[in-house]
């Protein structure tokens, strides 16, 4: 499937966060160019070489002088992507593990339905995920559907589509990989319906930088942080 065929008329950029993904980005920028013709990579203050492969292999550039982690990157890029007038915004790692031959398949099923969020599902077919993420995925992903009062299979996936008029304005409060689940919380509030679209799982010899522990707890603040929030902005009648 060519670019053109994959987008139809879609202008969508690709936000990517990237911190010391030298020697993987490269390959991540070109395969997305394949299928999305705006690459925006996020570089978090990298010690390493990421920002010069990924402006080697065609991505637009947004550096942080120092690390402010996942949710900042992601902030940045999403804002800068819906100021430039993009679309729908796909936001991806850059290690590898998301596939960039799923484009077309979340593009098809915003085409399709016109909802404001796509989240990957790795979920149905999770065999090659290790287990300890698998079971906290499984056990995060019912919790956090269950505040927002609509499914969403794999809510820790940070392969997604967000239609560029719900996820403009959204600001996040939450550092590291909470910022993912802070944003779809935010949004469920706001009446934002989301949908899922089924991704493959790769998993190769690259280091993951999620600590299953210490992520799960920074989960839990976030989500007492958000009702705090939500409650002591409540009007007193």
């Amino acid at each position: 499937m060519s670019m053109d065929q994959a987008t139809d008329g879609i202008r969508c950029c690709a936000v990517i966060p990237a911190f010391n993904e030298g020697g993987r980005i490269g390959a991540t920028v070109k395969g997305v160019l394949g299928y999305c013709p705006w690459v925006l990579v996020v570089d978090d203050g990298s010690a390493d070489a990421t920002a010069a492969e990924a402006e080697s292999a065609g991505a637009q550039v947004l550096r942080h002088v120092k690390n402010q982690g996942k949710g900042a990157s992601l902030d940045d890029g999403i804002r800068q992507a819906v100021n430039q007038g993009t679309e729908v915004i796909l936001t991806m790692d850059g290690d590898g593990q998301h596939a960039p031959e799923d484009i077309p398949a979340f593009l098809d099923a915003y085409r399709r339905t016109g909802v404001g969020v796509l989240v990957g599902n790795r979920m149905a077919d999770p065999r090659t995920m290790p287990l300890v993420r698998r079971l906290t995925n499984r056990f995060m992903s019912w919790l956090l559907s269950r505040q927002m009062g609509q499914r969403v299979p794999d809510t820790q996936c940070g392969y997604r589509l967000y239609r560029a008029d719900v996820i403009g304005g959204v600001s996040l409060k939450s550092g590291g990989f909470a910022a993912e689940s802070e944003v779809l919380l935010v949004l469920a509030e706001r009446g934002v319906r989301m949908g899922a679209v089924p991704i493959r799982v790769i998993y190769g010899d690259e280091k993951s930088k999620i600590r299953p522990i210490r992520d799960t707890l920074r989960f839990f603040k976030m989500l007492r942080a958000h009702r705090l929030d939500k409650s002591t902005s409540q009007p007193i009648h």
